[in-house]
């Protein structure tokens, strides 16, 4: 089913709404959660909890893409119980890992939590992706947006996982970077 057709039927209040994104998405936001939290039963726990949350917000928000909108929703639940289960000590998920790499070669500052900082930096990356040739985009939002695994990112894009690997430490670098040439002080 076509996603405006799906998008009508939560702002009409159709629970078929629902079913349908269930099947067309279901498995995407699965995906999504599961890369972030490594657990089957909180993974289904976050998508339930997403199709709950889409129900709840399109009679106010209209997405124009409803598999971004979707995917943000679970990846913000998903985080969030993350957080929550290891707030003492990060696991081995894709979501932990990525993190961390990322978080060797940048950080947004002593308060990271500032909503301002926040919004610019976003936007710093943003504008750094940009500049990326598609391959590389996809190589940077595949690991640090979707979490997706190296190998699963090598065969998506048609790369070997040393390819994929090395990539990726250079795409942080060329990151850190391009923030300390605005003004972020990494």
């Amino acid at each position: 089913m076509d996603d405006a057709k799906i998008v009508d039927m939560y702002w009409d209040r159709n629970e078929d709404a629902i079913v349908c994104t269930q099947q067309k998405y279901g498995a995407y936001l699965l995906k999504i959660a599961r890369n972030i939290l490594s657990d089957t039963q909180d993974s289904e726990e976050c998508v339930n909890d997403t199709y709950l949350a889409a129900w709840n917000s399109m009679p106010v928000n209209r997405p124009r893409i409803l598999s971004t909108y979707l995917g943000k929703i679970v990846r913000q639940l998903s985080i969030d119980v993350f957080r929550k289960k290891t707030s003492q000590k990060r696991g081995g998920t894709e979501y932990a890992l990525s993190y961390d790499e990322l978080n060797e070669d940048v950080s947004s500052g002593p308060d990271p939590l500032q909503e301002l900082e926040a919004k610019q930096l976003a936007e710093s990356i943003s504008a750094f992706l940009r500049e990326l040739d598609q391959t590389e985009r996809d190589v940077f939002i595949g690991r640090y947006y979707f979490f997706d695994s190296v190998r699963e990112i090598a065969g998506y894009c048609g790369i070997s996982e040393s390819n994929a690997k090395t990539m990726l430490f250079r795409l942080r670098k060329q990151l850190r970077e391009y923030l300390i040439k605005e003004g972020y002080g990494i």
